[in-house]
C-alpha cells in the first residue's frame, strides 16, 4: 500500500494533525471548501506579525518588508510552485488575480469568441462577459453533460473548439467549486493549444489537495488561494503567468509602480495585509512538512470515498461527482432525487444530525449540496454523515 494512501486511513496520526487547530463547539463542519483553517502556530505567528506592524508601522514596512521579506516570500512561493519567482504575483485572492487576468488579457479582438462552462465560478464567468461588453467579443456558454466522464468531457470541449472557429481564449476551472469535479486539465490544455485556444485556468481549489505542475499540465495563466488547502490567513492568493506570455497580458489597468516586464505591474496596486503575508514562510514550511498536496489530497480523498461509498447506490440519493480518480477530490456534491428544495434538507442535515452543509445551484444539472471533509474531519464524521444522508432520503 503506497505510504500516502496508508497515511489517509491512519486516524491516530491524524487526530494528532487535527489537535494543532483551535476548533469552536458546534456543528460538524462539512463547508471546508469556502476556506482553510489555520493552525495555532500559524495563528500566533499572524498576531505577532500584527502586533509588530502595528508597532513599527512604515519603518518596518518600507525597510524590511518591502526591500526584503516580501521578495523572500516571492521566492518560497515560487519554488512551492516549482516556477520562476519572476512568475507569480502575489493578490488579494483568486478571484481578484482571475479577473485580473481576463480583462487585462490583450490578444483579443472585436468578433473573437471567448469560452466558459456552466461549472465555472460566477465572478469569471461575470469576467468573461464583461469582455463581450468591453472588447466586442462573442460570448460562448456551454454545459457539461451528466454524469460526467472523462470522454465526455473531452468531447464536449473538441465539440466546441470545431464548432466555433473564432475562439481565441476559455475560462477552465482545476476543481470545479460546485460539484467537486476535477477538470481534466492537461487533456483540455493540449487539446485547446490545437485549436489556438488560450486557457486561463481557476486553481482556486486545487492548490494544496491535487499535485500538479504547471508545466505538465501546459498551463500559462492562473489564479491561486492560499486560503483555502494551504493553511494561509484570508485575504492571500497570487497569479502564475508563464514568462514567456507576460506581454499577452498588459498592466492592470495601465499600473505604473513596477516596471512593464515585472509580472507585479499585472496587479492592482494597494496597501496588503502585510501581516498576513508575513505567516507565509511558516504556512509553506508547516504544509510541506506534513507531506504536501498529495498527503492532504490523499485524505481527503480517503475521506470523500468513505461517505460516497456507502451512499451512492442507494436510492433516493444522487451523487453528482464521478469517481473516476481523475475526475474527484474531497469535494462532492449530492443531492435527494426524493426532494426538490435541497436547502431543506441542508437544513435537515443540520438541524437533525448536527452536520453543516452548503447548497450549490448554477450548474446544468441543477442545484445540489456540496460537502467538503477537511483536515480536522474524522472517519467517524464521513460515518455519521452516510447515516443521516441514508435516513433523510
Amino acid at each position: 500500500m503506497p505510504e500516502n494512501t496508508r497515511r489517509a486511513r491512519d486516524e491516530a496520526f491524524w487526530q494528532t494533525f487535527a489537535d494543532r487547530y483551535a476548533v469552536e463547539p458546534g456543528p460538524i463542519n462539512l463547508e471546508n471548501g469556502y476556506f482553510g483553517r489555520m493552525s495555532r502556530t500559524v495563528v500566533e505567528e499572524y498576531q505577532r506579525n500584527i502586533e509588530l506592524i502595528n508597532r513599527s508601522n512604515s519603518v518596518h514596512v518600507r525597510q524590511r518588508f518591502e526591500q526584503i521579506e516580501s521578495l523572500d516570500i516571492r521566492a518560497q512561493l515560487a519554488e512551492l510552485m516549482g516556477v520562476r519567482a519572476q512568475s507569480v504575483a502575489l493578490t488579494r485572492n483568486a478571484s481578484d488575480g482571475l479577473q485580473s487576468l481576463i480583462r487585462n488579457y490583450n490578444r483579443l479582438q472585436p468578433g473573437d469568441q471567448v469560452l466558459f462552462c456552466d461549472l465555472e465560478y460566477d465572478t469569471v464567468k461575470g469576467a468573461m462577459r464583461w469582455l463581450a461588453r468591453h472588447r466586442g467579443v462573442e460570448v460562448i456558454e456551454i454545459d457539461h453533460q451528466h454524469p460526467a466522464t472523462f470522454d465526455s468531457l473531452l468531447a464536449t470541449y473538441r465539440e466546441a473548439f470545431v464548432r466555433y472557429p473564432r475562439l481565441k481564449l476559455m475560462a477552465l476551472t482545476h476543481v470545479t467549486h460546485r460539484s467537486g469535479l476535477v477538470m481534466p486539465v492537461q487533456a483540455i490544455a493540449s487539446l485547446a493549444k490545437e485549436h489556438g485556444v488560450d486557457v486561463i485556468l481557476d486553481g482556486a481549489h486545487a492548490l494544496g489537495q491535487i499535485d500538479f505542475n504547471l508545466d505538465t499540465l501546459g498551463i500559462a495563466f492562473a489564479g491561486y488561494n492560499l486560503h483555502k488547502w494551504i493553511g494561509a490567513p484570508l485575504t492571500l492568493g497570487f497569479i502564475y503567468i508563464a514568462p514567456q506570455r507576460l506581454a499577452d497580458i498588459d498592466p492592470d489597468m495601465g499600473e505604473m509602480h513596477f516596471p512593464i516586464n515585472d509580472i507585479r505591474s499585472r496587479t492592482s496596486y494597494s496597501t496588503p495585509n502585510i501581516p498576513a503575508l508575513m505567516t507565509l514562510p511558516l504556512v509553506f514550511e508547516e504544509h510541506e512538512a506534513m507531506g504536501g498536496s498529495a498527503t492532504k489530497g490523499a485524505r481527503l480523498g480517503y475521506l470523500r470515498n468513505r461517505w460516497v461509498n456507502a451512499v451512492r447506490d442507494l436510492p433516493g440519493i444522487e451523487v453528482m461527482t464521478p469517481d473516476d480518480p481523475r475526475l474527484c477530490c474531497g469535494i462532492t456534491s449530492m443531492r435527494f432525487t426524493r426532494h426538490a428544495d435541497q436547502q431543506v434538507m441542508v437544513e435537515r442535515l443540520l438541524n437533525d444530525y448536527n452536520l453543516f452543509t452548503v447548497a450549490r445551484s448554477g450548474a446544468a444539472f441543477g442545484p445540489c449540496i456540496r460537502i467538503t471533509p477537511g483536515l480536522t474531519t474524522t472517519a467517524a464524521d464521513m460515518d455519521l454523515l452516510a447515516q443521516a444522508l441514508t435516513e433523510l432520503r
